[in-house]
């Protein structure tokens, strides 16, 4: 065996041998939309509104910013009021949203902050740090849509 192939060999062994592991050059987020990172993480597109004009994501860390033009409210299935704030941030993890903020409720008469997502099977906990409720994921498989805020299924209009 040559040196060479000796050298290698004893590498590879030691390099193993405490753990080394070798990383792929990290994924282009330029070309990735916040969808598919939501998609890549467990979670549905719906979680979202349409019209995310940009996102930060440390993939170390899981922190992350997603950013739209202006506040977005809206009532899904007309049952409650949904509020998106301009900068939405958060950690995300396989299956699991936490510290969230720019994201809030209206239940009755009071906005509650929701700071937690977490998915379980084919249902999605929703925390607002006191209380929590259950929803089907198949409700989040398309984007809300807000007035004032660019979607890009419009064609490229504004609402």
């Amino acid at each position: 065996m040559s040196r060479t192939a000796l050298l290698l060999l004893l590498l590879c062994i030691c390099s193993s041998a405490v753990g080394f592991t070798v990383s792929l050059p990290p994924q282009d987020l330029s070309k990735t939309t916040v969808y598919e990172i939501l998609e890549s993480y467990g979670f549905p597109v719906g979680l979202l509104p349409e019209g995310v004009t940009g996102y930060d994501l440390d993939e170390s860390s899981g922190k992350f910013s997603a950013y739209l033009k202006g506040p977005c409210v809206f009532s899904p299935r007309d049952t409650y009021q949904l509020q998106y704030e301009p900068t939405i941030s958060g950690t995300v993890s396989l299956n699991h949203l936490s510290n969230l903020s720019g994201i809030s409720v209206k239940v009755l008469l009071f906005w509650f902050d929701i700071i937690e997502v977490q998915r379980s099977g084919d249902d999605l906990e929703f925390s607002v740090g006191v209380t929590s409720a259950n929803f089907p994921v198949d409700n989040f498989s398309e984007c809300p849509q807000c007035g004032g805020v660019y979607c890009p299924s419009s064609g490229g209009r504004e609402d």
